[in-house]
């Protein structure tokens, strides 16, 4: 009988059990471990890790996803997804059959940038009920997790041979347990100019300029760094596309009533900072 999930069955062995730690396996429309503990797969094709007691991180909601994919069908950040491809790429750009993992995916749209890019196979991690669903058909070689970074990657030790993050919270210490010697992990983040034409008409919430310094201080002792770069660009949005710029993020609650204060179309700065890391060398 062909698995329920082809993908979540190609990736079963990466995974570790939530409970005990041990090896996965998929069977049966679920994911196994040899103490008995099953999760099954839910008909959306993802499959739910979390245990315990509720968790603290609330993710996106369906509304801030939806606004998410509708501003990223539009291109808009076509050259962020290509530099993280080319980022994940690098150093090794054949990858063929190895592991991907995006933590905290969102939509899985820079996940599946990557795996349109390299021939790998992809996890998308996310603790929202909302973005598992999504990421299940991001990418036919692309699997759904749903869980909690902050609480442990349901990954076995030194399994995989990339992780990325893009515009989301990680767990260097994690991160690093996760990675192989050879391993690398990709992250972006906005610099103080990204989306600043509308930081001050909206009342975005800014950029943390010292954000830099912070992010090197998290990966210090777990990372060293390897290459940096700056993507920046203009991009022409209309106030349709500003609206789902606002609804995406933790400004949609107060901004979108300046909306219609903007002009027609704006030029509007894309700045993202593109980081590589290797496992720390001591």
């Amino acid at each position: 009988m062909s698995p329920a999930n082809p993908t979540l069955a190609d990736v079963a062995g990466l995974l570790a059990c939530p409970e005990c730690g041990s090896a996965m396996e998929s069977r049966d429309r679920a994911l196994r471990c040899g103490h008995g503990h099953s999760f099954d797969i839910a008909k959306q094709g993802y499959v739910s890790l979390l245990t315990g007691a509720s968790t603290k991180m609330t993710g996106d909601t369906s509304a801030m996803l939806d606004a998410r994919a509708a501003f990223q069908v539009g291109g808009h950040f076509a050259p962020i997804a290509e530099a993280v491809a080319t980022a994940i790429a690098a150093d090794d750009p054949v990858l063929d059959g190895a592991a991907v993992l995006e933590v905290g995916a969102g939509t899985g749209y820079y996940l599946a940038a990557v795996l349109e890019a390299v021939p790998a196979i992809g996890i998308a991690l996310d603790v929202a009920k909302p973005a598992a669903r999504r990421c299940a058909r991001a990418h036919p070689r692309a699997a759904s997790i749903l869980a909690d970074a902050w609480r442990g990657l349901p990954v076995r030790d030194g399994a995989l041979h990339r992780v990325l993050s893009v515009f989301a919270p990680r767990n260097p210490g994690e991160v690093a347990r996760v990675l192989s010697a050879e391993g690398r992990f990709v992250v972006a983040t906005p610099t103080p100019r990204h989306l600043a034409e509308l930081v001050g008409p909206l009342g975005m919430v800014t950029v943390d300029p010292d954000k830099g310094r912070r992010l090197t201080d998290a990966m210090s002792g777990h990372f060293d760094a390897a290459e940096r770069t700056v993507v920046e660009y203009p991009m022409k949005l209309t106030r349709t596309d500003i609206g789902n710029v606002v609804a995406m993020g933790p400004s949609a609650h107060h901004a979108t009533r300046y909306l219609d204060a903007l002009p027609d179309t704006l030029e509007v700065t894309a700045s993202v900072q593109i980081s590589t890391y290797r496992p720390y060398s001591g």
